[in-house]
């Protein structure tokens, strides 16, 4: 008698295996046939298949931008060994332990010293990992000892933005201090934005330019997406990095730091040219009277900057 009330105990202890339900493995059927349908039809085009060869990032027009794709694609790539490492144990422990009977009780293994200092260690050296990989991307992306061609002040205002281009022999020591008061070139050229004009950056394919970034108001941020790059404007602060184009083309530029009410405004596009249609570009500029001394850096002076052929207001007001 005591031994059947035990056996009886013990049957109530054990969960019932679930009944198999035919409806619910062909729900599942169903779902895995739309889904590979789904990634059948989204594999057609060309454009589509480069997206999943970078992992669905742009595909980069610059050269700083290959070194942010390889390390993209990098992270994904051991992400995606760890997932498949990761999820193969846990099928093959549902599958090797699964219960075999109503009334079998599986072992209980309350701890595993080596598997435990494994997956202690293991995450940490994956951390390493990561971490120098993208500092080694961020010191070859963020390399101030490449030769700059051409270096271009950049104004981050709300909302639009100012590109003033260099005219004549480029000194480079100028760039040494970004936060004195001497500048590359001795007389500039400069495109500006409106709230109801887009303005357009210029730049030479295969030349090196750099951007020295200027704020009088609230932190902006000048990126490119095409190029894989971004950097915070900041008033107050000169932040520059360095950009390489490797192809022609037209590309969209915005500003990715929210800036106000009418930070949605801050756009501008980006024109790649050859070496030759820059020079002609900045020539039409000069034609245009978009000249001065110095840079327009904004601000309640961006009209009256000193070098302005507007007379002597602009002098005092640049004062």
């Amino acid at each position: 008698m005591f031994v059947e009330r035990e056996a009886q105990a013990l049957s109530l202890q054990l969960p019932k295996r679930a009944a198999r339900s035919r409806g619910a493995a062909r729900r599942v059927t169903g779902l895995a046939a739309i889904g590979a349908g789904v990634l059948l039809l989204g594999g057609c085009s060309s454009e589509t298949k480069g997206e999943w060869e970078r992992l669905a990032m742009p595909d980069p027009a610059s050269e700083q931008g290959e070194h942010v794709l390889n390390l993209w694609q990098g992270a994904w790539i051991a992400a995606l060994i760890t997932g498949v490492i990761v999820w193969g144990l846990i099928f093959y422990a549902i599958w090797r332990f699964r219960r075999r009977s109503e009334d079998e009780i599986p072992v209980q293994t309350r701890y595993n010293l080596p598997l435990e200092i494994f997956y202690t260690i293991a995450p940490i050296i994956m951390v390493i990992v990561f971490f120098a990989k993208t500092v080694d991307v961020q010191n070859a992306i963020l390399d101030d000892d490449l030769p700059v061609d051409n270096t271009i002040e950049v104004v981050g205002q709300q909302w639009s933005w100012t590109f003033n281009y260099g005219i004549g022999e480029q000194d480079a020591s100028a760039n040494d201090d970004a936060a004195d008061d001497r500048f590359p070139y001795s007389s500039y050229v400069h495109e500006s934005g409106t709230a109801s004009y887009i303005p357009t950056l210029v730049l030479p394919v295969g030349e090196t330019t750099r951007f020295n970034l200027h704020s009088p108001d609230v932190i902006h941020d000048l990126s490119v997406p095409a190029f894989l790059l971004k950097m915070d404007v900041i008033p107050g602060r000169v932040n520059h990095y360095e950009i390489t184009p490797s192809r022609i083309g037209t590309f969209a530029g915005k500003c990715f730091e929210l800036c106000g009410v009418y930070h949605s405004r801050m756009l501008f596009n980006v024109e790649v040219v050859s070496p030759e249609d820059y020079d002609a570009y900045l020539q039409q500029l000069q034609d245009s009277g978009a000249t001065s001394q110095a840079p327009l850096l904004g601000g309640s002076y961006a009209s009256t900057q000193a070098g302005l052929d507007s007379g002597n207001e602009s002098e005092e007001g640049a004062q």
